[in-house]
Formats: structure tokens, sequence, C-alpha cells
């Protein structure tokens, strides 16, 4: 469970299409990978803080 095969990406993708429209969906697509990058970059920060923290401390 969690792995998400093509089959779940397919039908994800067609739901979405029928609730948001074609118009509407690099628009979700664009944000969506935005907020994911940035989410990568912060988590980063934080991995990287505390790797410098164990460092000091040893």
């Amino acid at each position: 469970m969690g792995r998400l095969g093509a089959p779940e990406l397919i039908l994800i993708l067609a739901i979405a299409l029928v609730i948001f429209g074609p118009a509407k969906l690099p628009e979700i697509g664009k944000s969506l990978g935005r907020a994911l990058g940035e989410f990568k970059s912060q988590a980063n920060k934080v991995t990287e803080e505390f790797s410098t923290e164990d460092k000091k401390e040893a």
C-alpha cells in the first residue's frame, strides 16, 4: 500500500479532468509543483540545520 501505479494515476487524472476541466489543470499542476518544490526546499533546510547542529555538538 502507498504505491501509485499507472492505472491509479490515470484514474486520478481523469477525475481531476472531470472536476476542474481542461483549462484549469495546467494552472493547478503549476501550483502543486511550486508547493512541492517549496516544501522540499524547506525540508532540506531543516535537515541541513540538524546535521550542522550534530557536527557542532560532536
